[in-house]
Formats: C-alpha cells, sequence, structure tokens
C-alpha cells in the first residue's frame, strides 16, 4: 500500500472510508503524512457510525450510543487500498477499511464482515461462490423541480425516450463513459460491458465475476460511489435509486453466481440441461428465504415502488430457465457453466448485505439439501405465485422473523439493521414524495 503512494506523490490527503448498514462511505480526511500510522494501527471511530439512519443520525435508543458511552471501534484496511478519488478535483486517496474491537475480532455489526462469514462458511465445505454484478443507474438533471435525463454534452439536447441497447445514447454521454472506464481501471474495478437501457438516461454497465466475492462485493459498492462522484464532476447526477421515474423502469441490481469446488470445476453443471441437485439445492434455499431477503433486496422506501407486476422486476417467487419475468433465472449458454441470476434487488441495495443474504440463502439450501419447486414457464406475472412482501413494514417484519436470516446474520447486526429501518420508516412518513427522491437520489 505504500508502494501506491510512493507513485503518486501528488497525492496530498487520505480518506478512510467503511461501509455502513445502508451502505454509505462513514470514515475521516486524512493528511497523507499519517499514512504509515494509518496502515499500521488503522483509525477509530464509534461502533454506532456503522448503523446510522439514511439521514446520518443516531439510531434512537441504540444500545450502542448513550447505554454503552457510545464505544469506539478500532478500524483497520482491507487490503483494497490505497485507491484514486477520480472525481475529486485534488488528488486524493481512498482506503477502504472494516471494524474491529481491540482484541482484534471483527465487529459483528459490520456488514462487510456479514459477507466474509459467508464466504467462510463456503470454503469450510470445499465450495467456492463465483460472482459477478450488473448494475443500473440513470443519469438525471435534477436541478429544477422535477428529475429529467441531461443534456447531452455533445449535442446539447435532451432525449427524452427510453432507447434499448442504442450506441447513439452511450454516443451522447461518450464523454462520461469514457471517464469512467478509465476511472474502473485505475481503481481496479473489473467494469466490462456497458449498455443503454429502458429507461431515458438509463444505463447499465456490467463487473466481471470472480471468486473472490469480498472483492466484487467492494467493485459495486465502490462503483456506486464512483459513478454518482464523477457524474456531478460532468455536471449532472447518477443515482442507484431504485424507482427515480413513476413512469419509466427502475434500476435493478442483478447477481449472477455459480459455485465451484477447490479446482475450479463449476458444480451447478452436470452437462445435463436442468443442471446439478446443487443447483436446486440453492435455488430451493433462496426461494425459500425470499421474503425474508426482501429487506437486504429493497431496503429503502422508493424500493417498493420498483417490486410491481408488469414493471420489469421481479414480484411472484418462482425460478426458470432463460425467463426475465422469474425471480430467479437460470440463464442459457454453455452446460458446463451453469450459473443462477438474481434478479430481485434493486440498485440501491447495500452490496455486502444483499450478497450476505442471497449467497447465505443458497447455502441454507445446500446443507438441508432443499428441493425447488417445477420451474416456471411463460409470464411469471400472470401465474398465481406466492409473492414477496409488497411493503417495507411487512419486509422489515418478514426480516426480523426470518429463522432462515438468524442462520446467515449476527443477531447484533440484525438487532442493527432492525432499528435502523424502523427509525427510518417512521420519519419517512412525514416526508413528501419529492423530499423521498431529493434524499434518495445523492444516498443510495
Amino acid at each position: 500500500m505504500r508502494d501506491w503512494l510512493r507513485h503518486h506523490s501528488d497525492v496530498k490527503t487520505i480518506r478512510v472510508a467503511a461501509v455502513d448498514l445502508n451502505g454509505q462511505a462513514r470514515g475521516k480526511r486524512i493528511p497523507v503524512r499519517f499514512a504509515d500510522k494509518l496502515v499500521k494501527e488503522g483509525t477509530r471511530f464509534p461502533f454506532s457510525v456503522m448503523n446510522l439512519d439514511i439521514w446520518g443520525e443516531d439510531i434512537e435508543n441504540s444500545p450502542l450510543v448513550f447505554d454503552s458511552g457510545d464505544a469506539d471501534g478500532v478500524l483497520k484496511p482491507t487490503g483494497r487500498g490505497f485507491l484514486p478519488m477520480p472525481w475529486l478535483e485534488a488528488p486524493t486517496a481512498l482506503l477502504p477499511i472494516w471494524m474491529f474491537h481491540d482484541n482484534g475480532t471483527p465487529y459483528a455489526g459490520d456488514p462487510r464482515h456479514a459477507l466474509a462469514d459467508v464466504v467462510r462458511k463456503f470454503h469450510a465445505r470445499g465450495l467456492y461462490p463465483v460472482c459477478a454484478t450488473e448494475l443500473e443507474f440513470y443519469l438525471i438533471d435534477d436541478s429544477g423541480r422535477e428529475f429529467r435525463v441531461p443534456p447531452s454534452p455533445r449535442s446539447g439536447k435532451r432525449r427524452p425516450g427510453a432507447d434499448t441497447l442504442a450506441l447513439r445514447a452511450l454516443d451522447a454521454f461518450d464523454r462520461f463513459f469514457t471517464d469512467l472506464y478509465d476511472a474502473c481501471e485505475a481503481m481496479d474495478i473489473d467494469a466490462d460491458t456497458a449498455i443503454s437501457e429502458a429507461g431515458p438516461g438509463q444505463f447499465e454497465v456490467n463487473l466481471l465475476h470472480s471468486n473472490d466475492v469480498l472483492k466484487i462485493a467492494d467493485d459495486t459498492w465502490l462503483f456506486k460511489m464512483l459513478v454518482r462522484g464523477l457524474a456531478r464532476k460532468h455536471g449532472f447526477a447518477a443515482s442507484f435509486m431504485a424507482k427515480p421515474y413513476e413512469d419509466w423502469p427502475g434500476n435493478g441490481m442483478h447477481m449472477h453466481f455459480s459455485i465451484t469446488d477447490e479446482d475450479g470445476v463449476n458444480q451447478f453443471g452436470d452437462g445435463t440441461h436442468g443442471g446439478s441437485p446443487l443447483l436446486h439445492n440453492a435455488v430451493a434455499g433462496c426461494l425459500k428465504a425470499m421474503a425474508g431477503t426482501t429487506l437486504l433486496l429493497a431496503p429503502h422506501a422508493n424500493s417498493y415502488d420498483r417490486l410491481v407486476p408488469e414493471a420489469h422486476a421481479p414480484s411472484g417467487i418462482a425460478w426458470a430457465y432463460e425467463n426475465r419475468t422469474a425471480a430467479l433465472r437460470i440463464p442459457s449458454g454453455s452446460l458446463k457453466a451453469r450459473r443462477i441470476e438474481h434478479r430481485v434487488a434493486g440498485g440501491d441495495i447495500n452490496p455486502y448485505l444483499m450478497m450476505a443474504g442471497v449467497l447465505g440463502a443458497a447455502l441454507i439450501g445446500i446443507e438441508d439439501e432443499l428441493t425447488p419447486p417445477p420451474p416456471i414457464t411463460g409470464n411469471a406475472y400472470q401465474l398465481d405465485l406466492p409473492q414477496m412482501p409488497t411493503t417495507w413494514q411487512d419486509a422489515l417484519d418478514a426480516f426480523e422473523n426470518s429463522p432462515d436470516m438468524k442462520r446467515i446474520f449476527a443477531p447484533l447486526l440484525i438487532d442493527n439493521l432492525v432499528r435502523t429501518k424502523r427509525q427510518e420508516i417512521h420519519y419517512m412518513a412525514e416526508l413528501s414524495p419529492e423530499e423521498i427522491l431529493d434524499l434518495y437520489i445523492d444516498t443510495v
């Protein structure tokens, strides 16, 4: 890490950042002359900072605040930094960190540790998840009273309609995407294909698959931070909000995963169209835990505007082969490359909690040797299927009472997240729809 700073002598300040339960970056600005001390000793801030609400406020009556004296944890580098922050004017280094107790044990309320715990459980069984993410976002002009597509920096014109898989939509913002891919390379984010999507100013970027699950989660978190920051540098906003426009599709965050053995052989493929028993076990686990994981897949008030029938987002709990109306899709292609595409999550998720919930549910299916119902065919919206929770409160109740979530997450994390979402539900009821959009455009 110190070598990176030596090769970037123009960097004068460091941002240290940990991810809280809402996926927000919490941290400090530190002069670069303290880098050696920072790498060796870490830094400190209160445990309570890891579960602030979406406004950045303490959780009322949380035992982490006054009851415990608002005690500090120690935060150490994750091994992912230093990284450049290309959206800032001054050369700056980002050092991702995660939280521990003073005795060196991981803090159970840290979402990155939650994902690491799930990955360790897979590895203990000789299984290795391979994951990739697809992130949808809107470029938005939010300078007026209503959101609208920004004018193209090339032509100065606004194209208010959808333009799916259109090169001209990408070309209209070519300077932004060129800077974005250059920044991804500099930050070691494995960005692959970019396409225009079904909404005005909506795009999707795929991040390449890897068997380093924590890196994929890091990439997803850092990518969201990068896109939002770089868009502002270009004079407009970028948002992963689940549903910024009432009349246009929302932003999804599809997660693809397979599972290999120690030799890298995909355990979901068995040479048949149907896939292996392990694939079916994982599908069954994800379906069984779907109601409990909904809060992780749709964590905010705006999330539930996206999860409605006929809106390019799943609403029924089902799986299928090569069918984008199902919650779980088994894509076509090489039988040796069988994988699951989990299509429920919105772009507003915390990637560490979402991936821990999905992979943890799949592992439950494997451990319990669960069998899924038959795959569906046709339009899932028109079938009589069990439904996911349709309100934020229902999702919170399902998460809190789910036996599966208690198998995946530490009791402390569950309690912290439940307290956080209860507080947000209470105060969000006081806001107008416009105020909710203004809150979420720069946070999620």
